[in-house]
């Protein structure tokens, strides 16, 4: 991600817009993610809660994911506002990057799958406990790059002299895919009352 350059571009803010946004739901994702890493530590006692966050960490994934993947198609589709804000660093672009969506696409996939077969061990749990490792340690680095500039991107979209076009909408829409996480959450937890009880059980 490049610093601003004041490109805001129609109603949407621009890239801009873009870049605010992906900010905004990273910092919801930070939260998030705190409060599941958490749970890993104690997963016996904490595995409905696991279960329960992972579940609602799928729709602000899937926003963050494309907010960042829109970026990338414009950049690379040649749109002059994302090409004036550049590229993100080489080194996070080339080696970082391909494997932090690679995992969290295997994370959370596998996560879910497992919500649909029988609790066992196997390739599903390996897949899911490998992926969060190399997630783990991808992500890890990706936050520590980002985090200066996802400060001032957050703190730009909610000060009154530095807010664009639409920063209500896009707070809006980070905030809805939390609520809607919470929502698939109720309602498919119960999926997974048979894994709460094989981990419970210590198999």
């Amino acid at each position: 991600m490049a610093g601003p350059v004041g490109d805001v571009t129609g109603r949407s803010g621009g890239s801009d817009g873009n870049a605010r946004l992906t900010a905004t739901t990273g910092v919801l994702l930070i939260v998030l993610l705190v409060v599941e890493g958490t749970t890993i530590l104690f997963i016996r006692p904490l595995i409905s809660v696991h279960v329960f966050v992972g579940l609602m960490l799928v729709p602000p994934v899937a926003l963050k994911l494309a907010s960042a993947g829109w970026r990338f198609a414009r950049y690379y589709t040649r749109n002059r506002a994302y090409v004036l804000r550049g590229p993100p660093q080489i080194a996070m672009r080339v080696v970082v990057a391909p494997p932090v969506v690679l995992s969290t696409l295997v994370l959370f996939g596998t996560g879910v799958a497992m919500l649909v077969v029988r609790p066992r061990g196997g390739v599903l749990l390996g897949l899911h406990k490998v992926s969060f490792v190399v997630w783990l340690a991808v992500t890890a680095v990706h936050v520590l790059v980002y985090v200066p500039l996802v400060a001032r991107l957050v703190r730009a979209e909610w000060r009154k002299a530095t807010r664009l076009p639409s920063a209500r909408l896009r707070i809006g829409v980070a905030v809805a895919s939390v609520g809607v996480g919470a929502v698939l959450a109720l309602a498919t937890l119960h999926l997974a009352t048979p894994w709460l009880d094989w981990v419970r059980s210590g198999r």
